[in-house]
């Protein structure tokens, strides 16, 4: 109520309609020569009528430069409800001075108004479109210039990647030749050796026939070399054979832990190239591949056999997964995986796939690392537990420096005496509540069994020891047959 009488003292002290529409102030601004104030649009529009501006109360002449903001008025005007300015616009179309009765007081209509108001919308709405197509020109700008900069990019990495194959190339000529003259070498020394050896068998039957016919005499002693089973075996210098072969398999590790390590955040992961596949499998097309399958499980558990792959979230961020999510090998920095709850605090890894009924097996091989565990646990695994140290994992391990192989479960350990398995299967059978692991070769040897009472889904797991070598596992291509 107070607000409402401070209002209206406010209107009867001070004049807050224009002189021009009579209506409510809007954008009001004062001349700067008589400080008579008007609406913009008001005193604007009448200046168009006027070949000389002049103030329409006192006559003063006066320019549109002169025109100030008058913001004190304004702040006045904003305190007039605006239900009360609608209802002082509605009163003047209603009593029709929207022509006559508006030119008799010298200014423009509320329609007039009204239009200027409009004029005044398009304008701005003009802007905004001049600002957006503005803006479409710029982002066209920037993707002509992200086009042009990655076609370059790509350029140089393609004229990069060209160079290193042909380097890569160019020794693999070179190595094939020198094996090759290394074979040629041996082969001309077995070659002039055979043929001393056949002018000797010439010789000595020459001689056998002579002395069967009485026509020969016995051959000097001097002259007879003895029997050529006693000559030395001509062979391949095999010492500098396998020092080549070392060379090419040191720098396909080399290679693939410089990508794994040096750029761990620009290839990812799972689909890093593994450089370690056999030469055989690379240099097959892919219709000699369609021709040469990959080797299943040949085995009495070929009926059983799953495709398991590696889990992302379930991997210590020092590991990396290869080779289609089969192949998890140690980095020497932490990999940018997405954040997980499950994701392992020591350098373990579990699948993705989980068993709770039937019969089931796979193969692991283990022969590129110094140390390792392979097991099977549940879910419920704590992120920091090692496989075999509690109730919910078991496992066999092999600890590099122990040189030693073992059985694990419940943290208690179970000496194994064999040497290490270069290949091991894990054959689970559910309905049999046990799990055993053999060591693959050209057969299996059982390795060790373990009882297991559980309902929970068990999931293959692997652990791989020291983060400070570079060691790998790999699960084998399997198919049921």
């Amino acid at each position: 109520m107070a607000a409402s009488l401070d209002l209206r003292q406010l209107q009867a002290h001070l004049d807050l309609k224009c002189p021009c529409c009579l209506l409510y102030f809007t954008d009001p601004v004062r001349l700067a020569v008589c400080s008579h104030s008007f609406c913009r649009s008001c005193i604007t529009a009448y200046c168009k009528t006027k070949r000389s501006a002049s103030c329409p109360l006192c006559r003063e002449a006066f320019e549109l430069k002169d025109l100030r903001p008058n913001r004190e008025l304004a702040v006045l005007v904003n305190l007039i409800p605006r239900e009360e300015k609608e209802k002082d616009l509605e009163r003047w179309d209603v009593l029709g001075l929207d022509g006559a009765g508006a030119s008799a007081r010298g200014s423009p209509s509320s329609a007039g108004r009204r239009d200027a108001e409009k004029e005044k919308a398009i304008s701005e709405i003009s802007k905004q479109l001049e600002m957006t197509e503005e803006t479409i020109r710029l982002l066209r700008k920037d993707l002509s210039k992200t086009k042009e900069y990655t076609s370059q990019i790509k350029s140089q990495i393609t004229k990069d990647f060209c160079c290193m194959k042909e380097y890569i190339e160019r020794q693999e000529r070179n190595t094939l030749m020198f094996i090759e003259q290394q074979q040629q070498a041996t082969q001309q020394k077995i070659e002039e050796t055979i043929d001393q050896l056949c002018a000797e068998v010439n010789k000595l039957t020459g001689i056998k026939a002579q002395l069967e016919e009485g026509l020969g005499y016995l051959p000097e002693r001097d002259g007879y070399k003895g029997s050529p089973l006693i000559m030395d075996k001509i062979t391949l210098d095999e010492e500098k054979i396998n020092f080549v072969t070392n060379a090419v398999e040191d720098l396909k590790k080399q290679l693939e832990m410089l990508l794994l390590e040096k750029y761990p955040g620009r290839f990812p992961t799972e689909q890093l190239p593994d450089l370690h596949q056999e030469t055989r499998v690379c240099s097959l097309s892919s219709e000699s591949a369609a021709k040469n399958p990959e080797p299943g499980i040949s085995s009495q558990f070929s009926q059983w056999a799953e495709d398991v792959t590696f889990d992302l979230t379930r991997i210590y961020q020092r590991l990396v997964i290869t080779d289609q999510n089969r192949k998890v090998m140690v980095s020497h920095c932490p990999c940018d995986y997405v954040p997980s709850p499950k994701r392992f605090c020591i350098s373990q890894v579990m699948c993705s796939q989980s068993f709770s009924t039937g019969c089931h097996y796979w193969e692991i091989i283990t022969k590129d690392s110094d140390g390792w565990a392979v097991g099977v646990a549940h879910e419920m695994i704590g992120r920091r537990e090692k496989l075999g140290r509690s109730e919910h994992s078991w496992c066999v391990e092999w600890v590099g420096p122990k040189k030693q192989l073992s059985a694990w479960h419940k943290d208690q350990e179970t000496l194994l005496n064999r040497e290490k398995p270069l290949k091991v299967g894990v054959f689970l059978e559910l309905q049999k509540q046990c799990v055993s692991f053999y060591s693959i070769t050209d057969k299996e040897m059982l390795l060790h069994t373990f009882k297991i009472n559980t309902s929970n889904p068990l999931y293959p797991a692997f652990w791989l020891y020291s983060l400070d070598r570079n060691g790998s596992l790999t699960i084998s291509h399997t198919s049921r047959r």
